[in-house]
């Protein structure tokens, strides 16, 4: 089985990973090595407020902002990076 998976962000700090066909999302702190995953409605919740985040399609969002953002995502960052 093959897994499709798009980088939508990637900074020092963090990546944000889409997995398309399973409808999810993985917040990866690259410091910590620890991630989470969100789908289905939580996933698209995500998605938006991230969006929100970033101002939305014609961004003029900083890494700093958008990390600041993600890391309010750090409690819920419970799972050990193995490979990536």
């Amino acid at each position: 089985m093959e897994t499709n998976i798009n980088v939508i962000y990637a900074s020092e700090n963090y990546y944000v990973v889409e997995y398309p066909a399973q409808h999810g999302y993985e917040l990866v702190d690259k410091r910590s090595s620890r991630g989470t995953y969100f789908q289905g409605d939580v996933a698209e919740r995500f998605m938006k407020s991230l969006r929100e985040a970033a101002g939305g399609e014609a961004s003029d969002a900083s890494i700093e902002r958008i990390d600041d953002f993600l890391g309010s995502f750090d409690v819920l960052l419970n799972l050990p990076v193995v490979v990536h």
